[in-house]
């Protein structure tokens, strides 16, 4: 059955297959940064090459299976609240297969409404190109987290991440979508209901790119802005953080990677919380900003254009900045450093106050999230009520936790499906002042019923 392989035939075999795995490595490259092209040839060889990374998007991440920290917990586990308060969970549901909001009425733990939109019919209309290239593949009903959800006063539910940003209705019906750039992480409105988030400008501002290659691919530079928005959807103001950076004279923080190295997202802008009050040491209209990849949280007035104050050093990665009273801020530490290994959580993850009065920071109840052991990578919220309760999200373990005032775990949540595996979450809001249970009531009074 099998013959005898002339030994020069396996060497020659060899060869050529070195030889052809080179060129084809050539002709990728070449298509990727080159400043020769091979045309129709160098492009076919990126698609074949890239077939590998786009079946495993479509095939082993569209349930968004997250690993399992917690076993012997699923759905709510313990005290539900006392007084009033809701909260707007952003989930994948693993058994619809789909991103969801829910409505959730924290005194009972009862879901009261469930948003699912069709973002499928959102997508389609949207024109594929440029930074919408990928919307389809990566952003589909499968594979899409509401990320962040807000629900407005006039009943609708804004969101978006890597994508237009939506605003639907309490039928999960578009009220609009805005295709200006990709809107990504947080969304918040400010005291005249303007909506405040994070873009990636395209083109951007710094037509910065790796060598023979044009920009809006991967791995050319992000240009991160922030935005303020109409309520009905219309910009109103935006600016690129990197030209904050060079008109503030923090150029040097954008390229200060050591020799021949480049990194394309330098800032990575996860938050923008809107000033809504005058004090000593801001004003209404400014802006508080986390730039996740600078470790940095600074205080910017778009009226003037200026930094007004950047807080370093004792946080890494962070996210979630919200503004406590006349004098402090907090600040979710996800405390993540990139070590040999990789982005790993050095410890546990913390919720810092700064007080601009004494120039000092705190950290609030680390004992309670070492005891939970509360230690997200990426992502995570970490927000302080007015009545000293702590709300946190552990977004890549899919666990949402409340912690009394004196510190004591009140309650959790994991994502858990019927088939037990965890699905991921996206930034859930809780709702407990008295103007989040005037929106929330208004809501639910108005909302009608739909069409399913």
């Amino acid at each position: 059955m099998f013959k005898k392989i002339e030994i020069w035939i396996l060497y020659l075999t060899i060869l050529l297959s070195i030889i052809c795995a080179v060129g084809f490595g050539v002709l990728v490259r070449q298509e990727l940064v080159g400043t020769t092209k091979a045309g129709w040839v160098s492009k076919t060889a990126l698609i074949l090459a890239e077939i590998p990374v786009n079946l495993k998007k479509i095939l082993l991440e569209t349930d968004l299976n997250i690993k399992d920290r917690f076993p012997n917990l699923d759905g709510f586990d313990g005290t539900p609240n006392i007084k009033e308060s809701y909260l707007l969970l952003s989930r994948y549901n693993g058994d619809l297969k789909e991103g969801v909001v829910e409505l959730v009425d924290l005194r009972n733990f009862k879901v009261l409404h469930t948003w699912n939109p069709d973002i499928d019919a959102f997508n389609s209309k949207v024109e594929q190109i440029d930074e919408f290239q990928f919307l389809i593949r990566d952003h589909n009903n499968k594979r899409k987290i509401l990320l962040h959800p807000k629900l407005t006063l006039d009943g609708g539910l804004l969101f978006g991440h890597n994508s237009p940003i939506h605003k639907i209705d309490a039928c999960s019906k578009l009220v609009f979508q805005n295709t200006h750039d990709r809107f990504h992480h947080s969304i918040e409105t400010d005291i005249e209901g303007n909506i405040w988030v994070p873009s990636r400008l395209y083109p951007q501002s710094l037509a910065i790119k790796k060598v023979g290659r044009s920009i809006g691919k991967e791995g050319d530079f992000v240009d991160d802005a922030i935005v303020k928005l109409s309520l009905s959807g219309e910009i109103l103001f935006e600016k690129s953080i990197a030209q904050i950076f060079i008109e503030n004279g923090l150029e040097y923080l954008l390229f200060s990677v050591g020799d021949r190295l480049f990194d394309s997202d330098p800032i990575h802008l996860n938050d923008i919380q809107p000033v809504n009050f005058d004090g000593e040491f801001w004003k209404r209209g400014d802006v508080f900003l986390s730039l996740r990849h600078q470790s940095m949280v600074f205080l910017y007035r778009p009226s003037t254009n200026e930094i007004i104050w950047k807080g370093v050093g004792p946080f890494f990665h962070q996210h979630d900045v919200n503004i406590l009273d006349n004098h402090r801020i907090s600040i979710f530490n996800n405390n993540s450093k990139d070590f040999v290994g990789g982005d790993v959580v050095d410890g546990h993850n913390e919720v810092l106050i700064y007080d601009f009065a004494t120039n000092e920071y705190s950290s609030y109840h680390k004992e309670s999230l070492i005891e939970s052991d509360v230690r997200t990578i990426t992502q995570g919220r970490g927000q302080i009520l007015t009545n000293g309760d702590l709300f946190v999200e552990e977004t890549n373990y899919g666990r949402t936790l409340l912690f009394n005032s004196d510190g004591s775990l009140r309650w959790t949540h994991v994502n858990r499906a019927t088939n037990k595996n965890v699905h991921s979450i996206g930034w859930s809001r809780i709702l407990y002042t008295k103007e989040d249970i005037q929106t929330v009531n208004n809501f639910l009074n108005n909302k009608g019923t739909c069409n399913v």
